[in-house]
């Protein structure tokens, strides 16, 4: 007979303790391991992030974007999940680039978990220092969502990106993409939503991705349609499939720098380019061109400088092929990937002519305090998902964009993990629906707690020249100061995990940017939080768009008793 406790078999089945790579889980199911849910909700999420039907390389602890990880390495993740077993619910674990660092006594109702990643001291916040860092075995790359563990699988973007085609479609093409051609590089953890949410608009693509193992894990998943090692049968399938109006993706297995510099010599120009390779990381996330997947992964391990300088030539190609199809008729925008900032460096000094995804088609959502609102069922139980898709459609019937993608994302998207949902909610509808989900829990309807988190790319939480903060009417692109008083608001405000970091999607010293993820557990004491936490946390976008004098978020601040002082703005 086994008698052992709940802890104790968490303990074994994750065989803390190894100090090396093996499978993980998340539990699941209504049990505490831990000593209170917003300790457990954390465990889980972080287990979640490297479950192999979620992280793109959990063995070497990678979440995605190249070089993204969840804990620095496995014994840090062995003393995470001893830490979150033992953290007491009036205790504060801090987490310093992936390594538990210290605990603390705080509040019953401050956040149990305080995560830094990355950060370095901007004179010296560049690659060749966080490098040197990581080496030395004392920093850790937690790009956005992996390393605040909050990452739900290439679903995680997939409505953002979703909405970004939708926008591109609505101002280009009358709000439709039939007919219409995109080509695109990058089907990793990011990348791999373009597929998909170019077919929900419609549309055909073309995905470049030299990885044969992402591409057939992107057909498993029904994100990507089919596949060809072929240029022109891609292209003709992508023709064909166009004239007909027919929706269709198509993985080429190619290298992106290499691809489409053939297409254009072939007299191929698409309707849209973008791309979403790893480009912010030259050295984990791109692969130079003129040699093979395996020879790559060679030559990076045994010769770094000489593969970064292959590399960044490469990313070079790829962003005159851009600029060249935008010359010649195709829609062009960066996807937040910092392939125009890599190309300025290597002397392609028209690399900023194209717009990026945020100012071109995202940032008049940002005005309304719009952003990515995602939630994970603990329980493990995909029909809690089903109920919390079916209230949100019934308490935002008006959001008929919103309505379409939910029921959409019901039919067309495999759970990879915990199952988990996201949509995009505007400022006083965040705190509507968090109160709404610890409804759900508190009546049962929802078997276990949820979890609320959301991407760091958000309407206010994050200081990105290169990507959400480009092109500020202010020119505040680079101010700092709004990603670091989100992260602060959110601990005030109750979050049950906060972090901040450096770096995100376009690479160190290039980005700042901050999360949160908060509990609903059917307590009064988790209304109070998700509901604070939900109305802060977009208050503070309203906030930073308002003060770079965007009508629209001056407006809303109106409208909703946003208080502005500098603009007398008060009820």
């Amino acid at each position: 007979m086994n008698h052992s406790t709940p802890k104790e078999a968490l303990l074994k089945n994750l065989q803390i303790g190894l100090g090396k790579a093996r499978p993980v889980k998340a539990p699941t199911g209504t049990t505490l391991h831990c000593k209170g849910w917003h300790q457990e909700a954390a465990l889980r999420m972080l287990c979640n992030n490297l479950d192999p039907a979620n992280g793109e390389n959990p063995d070497e602890l990678i979440v995605y974007g190249g070089f993204g990880k969840a804990a620095r390495n496995w014994e840090c993740f062995d003393a995470l999940v001893r830490s979150l077993l033992v953290l007491e619910n009036d205790e504060t674990l801090l987490v310093q680039s992936g390594k538990p660092a210290g605990i603390l006594k705080t509040y019953p109702h401050t956040p149990r978990v305080l995560i830094a990643n990355a950060n370095i001291v901007p004179y010296w916040a560049n690659w060749a220092t966080f490098r040197k860092l990581d080496q030395q075995g004392l920093m850790m790359y937690g790009q956005m969502t992996a390393g605040s563990w909050i990452y739900i699988g290439t679903q995680g973007i997939l409505q953002g990106t979703y909405e970004t085609f939708a926008a591109l479609a609505k101002k280009h093409f009358d709000s439709d993409l039939s007919g219409k051609i995109v080509l695109t590089g990058g089907l990793g953890g990011m990348g791999g939503a373009q597929p998909l949410s170019v077919t929900m608009n419609n549309g055909v693509t073309i995905c470049v991705e030299i990885d044969p193992q992402r591409i057939q894990r992107r057909i498993d998943t029904k994100y990507l349609d089919t596949s060809t090692p072929d240029l022109d049968t891609a292209i003709a399938m992508a023709r064909e499939a166009a004239e007909a109006k027919k929706p269709l993706s198509i993985g080429l297995m190619a290298n992106t720098a290499e691809a489409l510099p053939r297409m254009i010599e072939k007299g191929f120009i698409p309707d849209v380019v973008t791309d979403q390779t790893s480009a912010h990381d030259e050295l984990n996330g791109y692969v130079p061109t003129g040699i093979s997947l395996a020879e790559a992964l060679t030559l990076r391990k045994t010769d770094p400088d000489q593969y970064i300088d292959r590399a960044m030539d490469a990313m070079a190609i790829h962003c005159r092929a851009i600029l060249d199809m935008m010359k010649k008729g195709a829609i062009a925008f960066d996807y937040g990937n910092n392939l125009r900032g890599q190309a300025l460096k290597r002397g392609v000094t028209d690399a900023m002519d194209y717009p990026g995804f945020v100012p071109a088609y995202v940032r008049h959502l940002f005005c309304d305090g719009e952003g990515p609102f995602r939630w994970a069922a603990l329980s493990g139980d995909p029909e809690d998902i089903r109920v919390t898709d079916e209230a949100l459609m019934e308490a935002f019937p008006h959001k008929k964009h919103m309505v379409r993608w939910l029921k959409m994302a019901g039919e067309k998207i495999a759970h990879m993990g915990l199952p988990a949902r996201i949509c995009w909610l505007g400022y006083g509808e965040r705190d509507k629906a968090g109160k709404l989900f610890n409804d759900l829990v508190a009546s049962g309807r929802v078997k276990a707690p949820l979890v609320i988190g959301r991407d760091h790319l958000d309407c206010g939480s994050v200081a990105s020249p290169y990507r959400e903060t480009e092109g500020m009417k202010d020119g505040s692109d680079a101010v700092g100061d709004w990603a670091l008083l989100n992260c602060m608001v959110n601990v005030a405000s109750g979050a049950s995990w906060v972090s901040f970091h450096d770096g995100g999607g376009v690479g160190i010293g290039n980005a700042l940017h901050a999360g949160q993820v908060t509990l609903a557990d059917g307590t009064p004491e988790a209304e109070v939080r998700v509901t604070t936490v939900l109305r802060n946390d977009p208050g503070t976008g309203i906030i930073r768009h308002a003060d770079a004098g965007y009508q629209r978020a001056r407006d809303v601040a109106s409208e909703r008793g946003v208080k502005l002082p500098m603009l007398n703005m008060f009820p």
